[in-house]
């Protein structure tokens, strides 16, 4: 009897954790997470946490390897002033973000953004400015703690660098990987075994065939950076997957009124 209860409760055990780790269904991206209506500082805790609290698909946020090899997240190759690739963390931290907030490690990013499972972490893996050596050691070293911190589930990669998403796919075939510079074919996306695009908005609207070409292939479609509502609707109109944007609060709004 004991058994058919510990059997018992190892099955709802794992259907309950089954359940709580289904992602939001929606089409929404924070962009640096949602840091625009709030003023928060871009790519900052309080930023993902914000994402989250709005219940995003996902958080959208950026990772530089520093001149000691500490992974830090951050939009642009400096921080105030600093650049990141030839500064030491120590340095960076003698900088504060306008909520009093240090410059975010990944470690610490991903630890809070494990404390839940309903919002993805869209981790854009940028390249390097010193050489296409560096870049590969940042994919390497973002993989490397993705699976330490055992979240291959929570994460998605992007780049602008194709070769950085084929060096993350080498270390996790499973991994999901999105291009972003938008000047590869989709046939090629698809033999490469990526997961999708994420290109700039204007893209799609050179070309919008690609919308028929990537639900031909099984490509996913994401579009950058999305503010105006009408962008927003002729995306959704077109049926892609997935918007990012600096006004995800625009972007509920606009799914709202159309029952989504």
């Amino acid at each position: 009897m004991r058994i058919l209860s510990f059997v018992f409760l190892v099955i709802l055990t794992t259907n309950v954790m089954a359940q709580n780790t289904k992602w939001h269904k929606n089409q929404v991206i924070a962009h640096r997470g949602a840091w625009k209506k709030n003023n928060l500082p871009q790519n900052s805790i309080a930023s993902l946490k914000e994402a989250i609290r709005l219940g995003c698909f996902g958080a959208e946020f950026d990772v530089h390897l520093t001149a000691d090899s500490v992974l830090v997240v951050n939009h642009d190759h400096d921080l105030q002033g600093m650049k990141i690739e030839t500064s030491t963390f120590d340095s960076l931290l003698t900088k504060t973000l306008s909520n009093g907030e240090k410059i975010p490690t990944l470690f610490q990013y991903l630890n809070e953004g494990k404390r839940q499972n309903k919002t993805k972490l869209i981790l854009e893996i940028k390249p390097s400015m010193v050489s296409k050596e560096r870049s590969l050691l940042l994919a390497r070293k973002c993989v490397e703690m993705v699976q330490e911190h055992k979240i291959q589930d929570w994460v998605e990669y992007i780049s602008f660098d194709y070769d950085i998403l084929k060096e993350v796919l080498k270390l996790d075939k499973k991994a999901k990987v999105s291009y972003l510079k938008g000047d590869v074919a989709a046939e090629q996306i698809k033999a490469d075994k990526f997961y999708g695009v994420d290109y700039h908005l204007s893209v799609f609207q050179k070309d919008n065939s690609w919308f028929t070409k990537a639900k031909s292939l099984g490509i996913i479609l994401n579009s950058w950076t999305v503010n105006k509502e009408e962008d927003m609707k002729w995306l959704l109109d077109n049926k892609v997957e997935y918007i990012t944007t600096n006004e995800p609060e625009l972007l509920f709004e606009i799914l709202a009124q159309q029952g989504k």
